[in-house]
């Protein structure tokens, strides 16, 4: 199991990753698209990561704004298995 990190950690990886915030020991992010055919690809994208790496977001969809929360709920907390997620979700994107 992942050991929960401690903020000093997190907040040194927030500052190198644009648009990932904290929120109640979850790392959140909103991505925003085009259309709703967008979203649903890119969501596509995110599950075919999140079982590439059995690590499962929290995923909320509103039209064309998708919202990701990443937490390790058996750590109680922000994990590095997260923070690998999210880097994977982040390059993910940059190819769109």
């Amino acid at each position: 199991m992942s050991e929960k990190l401690n903020k000093q950690s997190v907040q040194g990886w927030l500052e190198k990753r644009p648009g990932w915030k904290t929120k109640k020991d979850r790392l959140v992010k909103e991505f925003e698209f085009k259309s709703f055919r967008d979203t649903i690809v890119f969501v596509n994208r995110i599950a075919s990561l999140a079982d590439e790496t059995s690590h499962r977001p929290e995923i909320d969809i509103r039209g064309e704004m998708v919202r990701l929360s990443l937490t390790t709920p058996e750590a109680g907390g922000i994990t590095q298995r997260d923070l690998d997620l999210a880097q994977r979700i982040d390059f993910a994107t940059s190819a769109r």
